[in-house]
C-alpha cells in the first residue's frame, strides 16, 4: 500500500518564477504542479496543503511556530509530511520545528536554489528525493530532516553555506546523515544529541548580536533598554569577547537577562577555555551560558522556546544545556 504524504508549501524560490518587469517573485503554480506531477503519484499518495506563499526572508519565528502547530494538527492523518520552503531561512524553520514538534513521524524540509523559470531547475528533483526520504522506514523518529541536492541533513546541523550554488547546504560539524541514491535511500549515521522543548508558546523578545573587532557594548545596551528577555552573542573563536562587552553583559545579567554565548566561527564548539577578561571561562563565571556548537540563529530560537516554556530566567539557563529527547 502506498504511503500517504502531506506536502505543505510555504513559498520560497521553489515556488517562484521570473517576470521581466519585476524579477523573480512568488507565483501560485507550485501547488497545482505538485498535484499533477506523475513522478510524485508513483511514489506515494500525495495531498498538497498551502500554508503560505512568501519569500523565506519574510518568515518569522511566529510563522514558524504556527507552521509547527499546523504540522502537529495535520500529521495524524498522514504517514509523513514534506515541507517546501525558501532557502534563506530554511535552517531556522526546520530547527524550530525539530525542537517543538511532538510527532515522531518523518517531517522533511526541501527547497530549490533555482526558480521555476531557470534552466536546470532543482526543485522537482529535491521534492521527489524528500518524499523518498519521508516514506523510508528508517526515517521514523529521526527528528526533522532537510533534503537538498540528494543529501540528508539533520535540522540541527544543517546550514546554508553558499548563496547560489546547488550544493548550498552542508552540515559542517558532523556531516550528512545519508544520501538519496538512484536505487535507494542510504543512512550513514544517527543523531545522538536530540533536543525537544515542547511548549505552547515562544518568547519572541530575544536578540542576536554578532561581535566584531573593536566593537563596543551599545547593542547590548539597546537590548536592555528594549526589554529583551535574552541575548545571544556570537563571539569570537571559542566564545571570547573584547573588554568593551564586560560591563554591559554584567548589567544585563543583573537585570535577569539570559546571556548565551555562541561562536561566529563556521565550525566548532564554545568551551570555557580562556580565563582572561572577556574569555569564555570568564563569561561563564559572570553567569553567561555557553552555547556549545549551536550557531547564533538557532541558539536564538532555542532560547525563544525555552523561555516560552519556563518563563523564569534561572530555569531557562539551567535547562539550556540539559534538554534531551
Amino acid at each position: 500500500m502506498k504511503k500517504k504524504v502531506l506536502i505543505i508549501t510555504t513559498g520560497g524560490t521553489i515556488s517562484m518564477r521570473y517576470y521581466p518587469e519585476v524579477g523573480v517573485v512568488p507565483d501560485d503554480h507550485l501547488a497545482e504542479f505538485l498535484k499533477t506531477f506523475p513522478q510524485l503519484r508513483d511514489r506515494a499518495e500525495i495531498v498538497v496543503h498551502s500554508f503560505s506563499n512568501i519569500p523565506s526572508p519574510h518568515m518569522t519565528p511566529q510563522k514558524m511556530f504556527e507552521l509547527a502547530i499546523e504540522v502537529d494538527k495535520l500529521i495524524d492523518d498522514y504517514d509523513a509530511v514534506v515541507i517546501t520552503h525558501g532557502t534563506d531561512t530554511l535552517e531556522e524553520t526546520a530547527y524550530l520545528l525539530d525542537l517543538v514538534l511532538t510527532t515522531r513521524k518523518p517531517v522533511v524540509f526541501t527547497a530549490a536554489m533555482r526558480s521555476g523559470s531557470d534552466l536546470g531547475l532543482d526543485g522537482p528533483r529535491n521534492i521527489i528525493s524528500a518524499i523518498r526520504v519521508a516514506i523510508h522506514y528508517q526515517s521514523i523518529d529521526k527528528g526533522v530532516l532537510v533534503v537538498m541536492n540528494d543529501d540528508i541533513h539533520t535540522a540541527r546541523d544543517v546550514v546554508k553555506a553558499d548563496t547560489g550554488k546547488l550544493e548550498a547546504f552542508v552540515s559542517p560539524n558532523y556531516g550528512i546523515l545519508g544520501i538519496v541514491d538512484s536505487d535507494k535511500v542510504v543512512y550513514q549515521r544517527e543523531l545522538l544529541n536530540r533536543e525537544k522543548v515542547w511548549t505552547d508558546q515562544l518568547e519572541y523578545n530575544i536578540d542576536l548580536i554578532k561581535a566584531t573587532a573593536g566593537m563596543d557594548g551599545r547593542f547590548i545596551e539597546s537590548s536592555i533598554q528594549h526589554g529583551a528577555k535574552g541575548i545571544v552573542i556570537e563571539a569570537f573563536g571559542r566564545g571570547n569577547l573584547s573588554l568593551s562587552f564586560t560591563k554591559p553583559i554584567i548589567k544585563a545579567i543583573e537585570k535577569n537577562i539570559v546571556i548565551v554565548i555562541a561562536s561566529r566561527v563556521f565550525k566548532g564548539r564554545v568551551t570555557p577555555e580562556y580565563g582572561y577578561e572577556g574569555g569564555a571561562y570568564f563569561l561563564q563565571k559572570l553567569g553567561a551560558v555557553l552555547g556549545d556548537d549551536l550557531k547564533g540563529p538557532k541558539t536564538r530560537l532555542k532560547l525563544m522556546a525555552l523561555y516560552g516554556k519556563y518563563k523564569e530566567p534561572n530555569t531557562v539557563k539551567d535547562s539550556f544545556t540539559i534538554i534531551t529527547d
